[in-house]
Parts: C-alpha cells; sequence; structure tokens
C-alpha cells in the first residue's frame, strides 16, 4: 500500500525468482469486478448472455465473492461500453463456435476499464449465467462447435424463439459462497484472491435485497437473512491494523 512495502515485496520477489526478475503490474484494488458471458457462431453473429457483477471489489477471488446478475451498478453508457468490449475480444481472440467468460475490472473513480481475465470455456460463471437466464450456454456451445449458427438454434425454455436472441431477465439472481473455516483450523479466513470457500447457493428474488436474504437463509448457516433475525451481532467486527 506504500513505496516501503512495494519495496519489501519486491526484495521478497527477486530473491525467490530463478531470474532474478519480477513483473510489476498496476493494482486494481478496490475497483469493480464485472462479468460476461459471452458467445459468437461461425457467421459472426455475438450475444451477450446476461451480466454478473460481483459485490466484493477486485482483491476478492470470484468463487469467494456475493455475484448478482445483472449488474446493479453499471450506466447505460457504461453497460453500452461494456459490450462493446466484449464483442471486441471473442472477436479479437477469434472464438468462432462456442463462448467465453470475460472478467473486467472498472475503477469507480475515473471510470477506466482493464481486462483481467478471459476464459474461452464453461467455468463457474457460465454455470451460474445458464441458471440466472435460463439460457442452456452447454448445450448452444456444442452446438455452435460443430458449426450451427444461432439462428439455427431453437430456445429448449420457450420452444419457440431462436437462441440468437439475447436473454432479458427482470429480477436479480444472487450468488452466495459457502465457507466452513471449523473444518480447515489452519486456514486463514481472511478472504483474498485465493479462493476458500466450500461451496455456494444460488436465489431469485425481483429486488436485489430479496435475493440476497433468499441466498443468505439458503446457506443453512442459521441465518435468515439480514438485520432482522438477532444474529448481526454474532459476526465479529473487522480487525484494526492498528491494534
Amino acid at each position: 500500500y506504500n513505496l516501503e512495502e512495494l519495496g519489501d515485496c519486491l526484495t521478497r520477489a527477486i530473491t525467490a525468482s530463478p531470474v532474478g526478475q519480477v513483473l510489476v503490474e498496476q493494482s486494481v484494488l478496490g475497483w469493480k469486478e464485472i462479468e460476461f458471458e459471452v458467445m459468437r457462431d461461425c457467421a459472426d453473429n455475438v450475444i451477450i448472455i446476461t451480466s454478473m457483477e460481483n459485490v466484493d471489489p477486485m482483491g476478492v477471488h470470484t468463487g469467494d465473492s456475493m455475484v448478482v446478475a445483472p449488474s446493479q451498478t453499471l450506466s447505460a453508457r457504461e453497460y453500452t461500453e461494456y459490450t462493446n468490449l466484449c464483442r471486441r475480444v471473442i472477436r479479437k481472440i477469434d472464438v468462432t463456435g462456442g463462448g467465453v467468460n470475460i472478467q473486467f475490472g472498472g475503477n469507480p473513480e475515473n471510470g477506466d476499464i482493464v481486462i483481467i481475465e478471459v476464459n474461452p470455456r464453461l467455468s463457474r460463471s457460465s454455470a451460474l449465467a445458464s441458471k440466472a437466464t435460463g439460457f442452456p450456454i452447454a448445450r448452444v456451445a456444442t452446438k455452435l462447435a460443430i458449426g450451427m449458427t444461432l439462428d439455427e438454434i431453437t430456445n429448449d425454455i420457450t420452444g419457440k424463439t431462436l437462441a440468437y436472441f439475447e436473454p432479458t431477465i427482470d429480477y436479480c439472481v444472487f450468488k452466495v459462497a459457502r465457507f466452513t473455516f471449523k473444518k480447515f483450523p489452519q486456514t486463514d479466513p481472511t478472504i483474498n484472491t485465493s479462493m476458500k470457500s466450500v461451496g455456494e447457493a444460488m436465489a431469485i428474488g425481483r429486488t436485489f435485497k430479496e435475493a440476497l436474504q433468499k441466498g443468505i437463509r439458503s446457506l443453512e448457516i442459521g441465518r435468515f437473512g439480514l438485520g432482522f433475525d438477532g444474529k448481526d451481532h454474532l459476526v465479529p467486527p473487522p480487525k484494526d491494523d492498528a491494534e
């Protein structure tokens, strides 16, 4: 977080490096983390399945973070900017028969956007997006891989519309990670870039609050939501670094 700590980290890294070199990159801690599921066929048709926003900022592993779909804090202009980047990325890496998961970091102060990761495969986020929207990502990706186009694939959910139409949802889907630190007492419970959760629960609600409360209840940890079950005091407060 300062030049002194950076110097200490560089010293340790250079000592541990077999070639005496280290790579220094821009820190994105605290930035928004936004994900998109994108598909493209051999005819260059591109669709956005859904956007997903991590409630926890950059610095917390996606698997440990609370995630809401669709994204809740992007303006119309920002959403358009992100989706345009998605189309450019999937065309640049030349995925012509399948889907990719693209993760972005967004600076809430000035609007800067960086690409964090691109996964040209199915992932945990793909499963969440598929369940959240009802769009059969795995099935459609398989048909695209054998040369079919999006306008040739029927959506199994509706039985009428084609896969070419982007899903639109009027509800919120919330994913909450499940931790069991009591079973692993040697594990540091501090969440960071290393995934430590052992499972997750997904909930659907008409509003963000409803989906969040349902997700917490689904964890089966004796909580019935935040703020009204009388157990908020059981959550230990964050430690002060100065102590």
